[in-house]
């Protein structure tokens, strides 16, 4: 969904690792120590790829640096795939399993296993949360216009919004094999609140088959973290350490850090897309029941689990957003694995009880 698009609000601290934010990938000299980097742009954000240590030859680790023919195709494998999927699981783009679904009129679409799996998680997802996050909201997120320049920013017909909320129901997809519909003509499936946790996923299996034993994907507001800086060092000694932003920041701030060893972190906030319309601001985390923005106190969640479960966090993060810190903070403390740090709008942080979080004063 268009609605929960992320930019980069969770940042690798300059502490106990310098990574790479430029497309050039360093080898030798002084550079030894630094990561081999790879950047592109998919899912409508910067996307970074940092391996510190790959597998050589003889299946022992090695500084990837010192390994980065082998790093570097590892990271072109990664991207190879992100851009498939990206291709596959987007609604706007014509190409896409998902548009073609969209625009089938209730028949049936064959489709693959990973669209699949995706669309099955997100009706799990749908239907956790009763609905507040919902993958057939993509009729109301077609009529907002969160990239619009100031001058033209404007909110959507309120009848129109009125009328796409009514095919807003993760019901109406049914499931048959490999084949989808929407017994809705009306109704309109959108990914983008899962899809990138998904694609994450799916990249972090790519590199490690390639032999990655410590690196860092970084989507946009979704991180994961293979292994740690220093796999020799134990406990937070040798953690890869990932900071929060502070919301409206400017990614300037920090509200705190993270250390983090095999773990997936997704940030979700109410500040990545806004539009201001005579003097009232709209962000992009929509309501499903009214189709304007969500009424939230908060202004981001970020969210903790093993690696491997980013789709899950992607998901469960906009769930959060949207219910409120109180019924999001009891639903992350129910959900086992999972641990979630809450920025209020007044300022307040708040955390789930096994959440290790230190905050930046």
């Amino acid at each position: 969904m268009n609605r929960i698009k992320k930019l980069t609000t969770l940042i690798v601290i300059v502490l106990l690792i310098i990574t790479q934010t430029g497309c050039g990938r360093e080898s030798d000299g002084d550079a030894a120590a630094e990561p081999v980097t790879g950047e592109n742009y998919f899912l409508d954000t910067v996307c970074t790829i940092s391996i510190y240590e790959i597998k050589g030859g003889d299946g022992t680790p090695v500084r990837a640096a010192d390994n980065a023919e082998t790093a570097n195709a590892a990271i072109d494998d990664a991207f190879t795939l992100c851009a498939e999927l990206d291709k596959t699981l987007s609604r706007t783009q014509e190409v896409s399993e998902i548009n073609t679904v969209n625009k089938a009129c209730g028949e049936w679409t064959e489709v693959s296993d990973r669209t699949l799996e995706v669309v099955s998680a997100g009706i799990y997802y749908s239907a956790l949360s009763g609905g507040d996050f919902d993958i057939t909201i993509g009729g109301v997120t077609d009529l907002w216009d969160f990239h619009a320049d100031p001058e033209n920013a404007k909110v959507p017909d309120p009848d129109a919004l009125a009328e796409a909320v009514k095919h807003v129901n993760y019901n109406n997809i049914e499931i048959n094999g490999n084949k989808l519909r929407i017994i809705d003509p009306d109704t309109r499936i959108d990914l983008g609140g899962i899809a990138k946790g998904y694609i994450g996923d799916r990249m972090t299996e790519v590199l490690e088959s390639d032999g990655v034993t410590s690196g860092i994907i970084n989507l946009g507001g979704n991180v994961i973290c293979i292994g740690a800086k220093d796999n020799s060092a134990e406990g937070d000694d040798g953690a890869f350490v990932i900071g929060v932003e502070t919301p409206y920041s400017d990614r300037s701030e920090i509200v705190g850090k993270i250390n983090a060893r095999d773990m997936t972190l997704v940030t979700s906030g109410v500040y990545e897309r806004q539009i201001t319309v005579d003097g009232k601001v709209y962000h992009h985390i929509l309501s499903t029941k009214t189709g304007y923005s969500a009424d939230t106190d908060l202004d981001s969640v970020t969210l903790t689990a093993a690696k491997g479960q980013s789709a899950d966090v992607d998901a469960l993060s906009t769930i959060c957003l949207i219910k409120g810190s109180s019924a999001a903070k009891e639903l992350i403390e129910n959900t086992p694995g999972v641990e979630a740090v809450f920025v209020l709008h007044d300022g307040t942080i708040d955390m789930t009880s096994g959440m290790e979080f230190e905050t930046i004063q």
